[in-house]
């Protein structure tokens, strides 16, 4: 069995829990995340904490056991405290800005790139070079802040280009002259 998927997930106080077989519903303070599970695992409430089984011992209820158990835990997670990813634009000129809830990114391209937010993600922009990514979803929340990293990923030689918050860059060292 999983030892993550053994583990029980508490519930806070404000979050309110509905499971109807394998389809979930989980309401907090920051909004609310609906899922289907896939077959093989069982949900079972408790007072306050709720428990994923694998329905029996094969393969693929093994294999699901413990991605249910994380897949729930993050809605959890995200419905009571939300999930945020932090952004920097490094180069010059290159900037961010909102226009209404549309991003817009200049990162050296002839025109601006707009990224628009799912429902459910909102962004902003500090310092017009930090932009901040928030919403309860976790993979809604690290795909969007991929997007918008894949406008202009950062170059090896002088680390221009969006990163991660915390991301180190490896660097290249550039041509040697001659001798």
């Amino acid at each position: 069995m999983s030892r993550i998927g053994k583990k029980p997930i508490s519930l806070p106080e404000k979050v309110d829990v509905k499971v109807e077989g394998l389809s979930l519903t989980i309401k907090g303070p920051k909004g609310q995340l609906q899922r289907t599970l896939p077959d093989g695992v069982r949900l079972s409430k408790n007072e306050n904490t709720i428990v994923v089984e694998p329905l029996n011992s094969k393969r693929k209820s093994r294999e699901l056991h413990g991605l249910c158990r994380s897949l729930v835990a993050n809605m959890v997670e995200g419905v009571s405290n939300g999930y945020t990813k932090k952004l920097e634009i490094i180069g010059v000129g290159s900037r961010a800005q909102l226009k209404g809830k549309t991003l817009v990114v200049s990162a050296g391209y002839s025109h601006p790139v707009e990224v628009v937010p799912p429902e459910g993600i909102t962004f902003k922009v500090e310092k017009n070079t930090n932009v901040i990514v928030n919403g309860t979803d976790k993979e809604l929340v690290g795909n969007e802040a991929a997007k918008i990293r894949a406008i202009r990923p950062p170059e090896p030689y002088k680390g221009k280009g969006i990163k991660y918050e915390g991301e180190h860059i490896i660097r290249k060292a550039g041509k040697s002259g001659k001798k």
